[in-house]
């Protein structure tokens, strides 16, 4: 075992989303280097874990292809999942640095090579869609929840032939704003649902409830954080930000409780776009959130 017990990989994917506009790449892929340029693994006391880096973004799609870049996808989740079981060989926690939230998919699938892990999904949104409820699949990072447990692209949802990589009963939604359109068949698939306004109105007392749900029957469990889960007010520089979310200083305090639990295996940053960030205010936001988080991560 290493002196320090945090390490810190980047998976700077943004192969699961669609151009912002014609001609340009998603920005996501940046958010390491933001956050590292501001200090963040002196900061958290984290060692290095390297930068894995993802196939070419290609933009081309016409209805009827599935996902885009699903081929790259694909492979990516492979040597993502391979990183991180090695990593998880030496360190108690890990931080992966997206990336968007396809980059889920290969978190999970280390997971599922070693047992049956829950998942907390912090998110604003059900990332829920796929081919029985909509008339296309596009991109993975609108349907990162659905391919994890077992519905979506075909050339995704059964890698190594481990898939469904999280069953539905070991995951609890948090944050997802009560508008959103799949909370209906959410919860008739009986994944766990906190709302964004139950935290506003309950704030972390959640937490007991989450993690019931993610450690009942499994081995641990994963937090997956898609920033757009905060506040658009203070957090912005998302890709689809959304308001009335629950404050960072919330998320926050969540974090910290779940990554103190010894069944905590890790955590996932997604969606932050630097691109959407000039000044890089909500980039020390960040920063700040997550080494507050891990000062008292299960070491």
């Amino acid at each position: 075992m290493t002196e320090r017990n945090i390490v810190i990989l980047d998976a700077p994917s943004n192969l699961g989303l669609r151009p912002p506009e014609d001609g340009v790449v998603p920005g996501c892929y940046k958010l390491p280097w933001a956050l590292r340029d501001r200090g963040l693994l002196e900061a958290i006391g984290a060692d290095d874990g390297g930068s894995l880096v993802p196939p070419r973004y290609r933009s081309q799609w016409a209805p009827g292809d599935g996902d885009r870049n699903a081929e790259g996808i694909a492979s990516y989740s492979v040597q993502l999942a391979d990183r991180l079981q090695s990593i998880t060989e030496t360190h108690c926690n890990v931080l992966v640095l997206g990336g968007d939230c396809s980059i889920l998919l290969g978190t999970m699938l280390a997971l599922k090579r070693h047992g049956r892990y829950g998942l907390v999904f912090l998110d604003a949104h059900g990332d829920f869609r796929h081919p029985d409820n909509a008339p296309e699949i596009e991109t993975a990072a609108g349907e990162d929840l659905a391919i994890v447990t077992g519905h979506g692209d075909a050339r995704l949802i059964n890698l190594e032939g481990l898939g469904p990589y999280v069953r539905h009963e070991d995951v609890h939604v948090v944050g997802v704003r009560p508008s959103d359109e799949y909370l209906d068949e959410l919860a008739a698939k009986q994944i766990s649902i906190t709302t964004s306004q139950e935290i506003v109105e309950c704030g972390t007392t959640v937490i007991d409830s989450v993690l019931e749900t993610t450690t009942a029957h499994t081995d641990g469990f994963w937090i997956h954080l898609d920033l757009d889960v905060i506040d658009s007010s203070e957090m912005s520089a998302v890709d689809c930000p959304e308001p009335e979310g629950p404050s960072l200083a919330v998320i926050t305090t969540l974090l910290k409780k779940l990554l103190s639990s010894p069944k905590c295996v890790g955590m996932e940053v997604t969606i932050y776009d630097p691109d959407l960030d000039s000044s890089g205010a909500c980039a020390d936001r960040i920063v700040a959130c997550l080494t507050e988080a891990f000062s008292t991560a299960n070491l």
